[in-house]
Formats: structure tokens, sequence, C-alpha cells
């Protein structure tokens, strides 16, 4: 692959390729994301929001994720390993851990720009906000499948804890389109 080419399905299975072992699967996504030129020309430059599985399995699951200007999710876990790169815009993160019980407590932050890459534990908890006024874009690969695992989301201030529900994710996600009609 020319290095100035993205072949989405090189990628694809350099990741899968890559297994259980997040350090390479973060080499994988930083190098795709470094130049986003050329994953803009397969993907295009965002325009709405959505989730788009790229790859999904009991092991793995990679998503293209677009983000609605100043859209957010709520404090939530993975519980598996996640590599997020982002390749247009800006995706700032809370990171929090939780106290006794089932609240959280901030415990810092994290922006990535377009070119960037951040690796998150399986035990991490993070809340997500894109605070453009234009679409965020990233690619993020799961250590598992992010559909079925029995996962945890908390409201705003991180004080009530609830099952994450990824239906409703995903309902907002397609939701979230900007209204005048892009």
């Amino acid at each position: 692959m020319a290095q100035d080419d993205f072949d989405l399905d090189r990628f694809v299975d350099d990741c899968v390729a890559a297994g259980d072992d997040p350090a390479r699967v973060h080499e994988i996504v930083a190098r795709v994301v470094r130049d986003p030129v050329p994953v803009l020309r397969v993907f295009g430059l965002p325009q709405r929001s959505f989730m788009t599985p790229l790859h999904h399995s009991p092991k793995m699951t990679i998503l293209h994720l677009v983000w609605a200007p100043v859209m957010s999710v709520l404090p939530h876990d993975h519980r598996m390993w996640a590599v997020i790169g982002v390749y247009a815009g800006r995706e700032e993160n809370t990171l929090w851990r939780r106290l006794r019980g089932s609240a959280l407590e901030r415990v810092g932050t994290a922006t990535l720009h377009a070119g960037q890459v951040q690796q998150l534990t399986r035990h991490a908890i993070h809340s997500v906000i894109n605070p453009l006024a234009q679409c965020t874009a990233a690619i993020h690969v799961y250590g598992g499948d992010f559909f079925a695992a029995e996962r945890t989301e908390w409201d705003a201030q991180g004080h009530e804890e609830r099952r994450f529900d990824i239906e409703r994710t995903m309902q907002r996600f397609a939701a979230e389109a900007p209204s005048r009609g892009g």
C-alpha cells in the first residue's frame, strides 16, 4: 500500500491480525490517522453523525464513528480495551473513576485532535463530547464485542448508574444529523 493510500480492507485485516494486543492496534490506527487525507478520500468529509461497524466479531469490533456538532455521550465503560483514532475534528474525553458504590469522580481529561490516537484500558470510564460546530470523525477499535458486552453508563454528573443501552446510543447517532440537511 502506498503511503498516501488507505486500504480499508487491509486496515481491518491488520487490526484483526493484531488480535488482543492493544499496543499493536494503537500503532495500526496511528499509522492510518496520522495523515487524515487518505482516510477522507475513502470515507468522504463527515456531514452527519453515524456509527457504522467495519468489523464485528466476539473478539474485536471496529467502528467508523462520526459525531454531530456539539454531540456528547454520558459517562460509560467498555469493559474491554479501546483504541480511538480521530481523523477529522476533535473529541474531548472526561475520564472518571468509580467511588464506593456506584458514584463516579472526575479524574482528568483527554483531547484528541485530527491525527491523534488514544488507548483506553478495559477498566476505563469516560464521557465524550465533540465541542465543535462541525462533525468529528474517528475510527474506534474495541477488544471484544462492542454490541453484546454487558456495560454501564451513568447520568451526566456520574451519580446514577444504569445498564448501557447500545440501541439507544445507536439511535442517538442516527438522530443527531445536522438539521440543515447536511
